[in-house]
């Protein structure tokens, strides 16, 4: 059976809920309800689960981990399972892209984001598919760590809830057609 994992990075903690940081673990959220699976608690290293999706089984992934270290937790998340790196889509935010923006690619480098670098260092490579949502870089210099760790301005929220609805598209996208069909769709 064709699989694929769709993991979304955030901290864990009701302190970060609703943060730009956690936009992952909200896009998790969303792909929840679409696809009813509902998540449970893993191997102390994220909350996951498992369903079905135009016949391929589709995992669903929040770390557990902070986002500095999701690493750990998606290398030990695709040994559990057994997806493919190929079809595992990672999605977090990016402050190089504006709020209410998606930007989908089938490799890259970490471009500054911890979670993203720690992911590449784990597993020693940068070709896996990741599905970035914007957040926006309205932030003076040296305040990128609070800035990500605050909540969205009003404005802001409403641009980031539409991208949201507009990123479970897109993953329904790529788990019905691959990353080529959702980036030529999405992008």
């Amino acid at each position: 059976m064709v699989m694929a994992m769709i993991a979304g990075l955030g901290n864990p903690g009701l302190e970060y809920n609703g943060t730009r940081h956690n936009v992952g673990f909200e896009l998790i959220d969303i792909l929840s309800e679409k696809l009813t699976i509902t998540l449970k608690k893993g191997n102390g290293l994220f909350f996951f689960g498992e369903g079905q999706f135009k016949g391929k089984k589709v995992t669903l992934l929040k770390p557990t981990t902070y986002m500095n270290r999701s690493g750990k937790a998606i290398t030990k998340a695709l040994a559990q399972t057994g997806d493919p790196l190929s079809e595992c889509m990672i999605c977090y935010d990016d402050i190089n892209l504006e709020p209410g923006r998606i930007r989908i690619r089938p490799s890259g480098s970490a471009g500054g984001h911890n979670g993203i670098s720690d992911i590449i260092e784990q597993l020693q490579t940068r070709n896996f598919p990741r599905l970035r949502i914007g957040i926006g870089n309205d932030f003076p210099r040296g305040r990128q760590s609070a800035y990500v760790l605050e909540p969205f301005t009003t404005a802001q929220r409403k641009l980031v809830d539409e991208a949201l609805e507009v990123a479970s598209d897109a993953i329904l996208a790529f788990l019905r057609g691959g990353i080529d069909l959702a980036m030529n769709k999405f992008n």
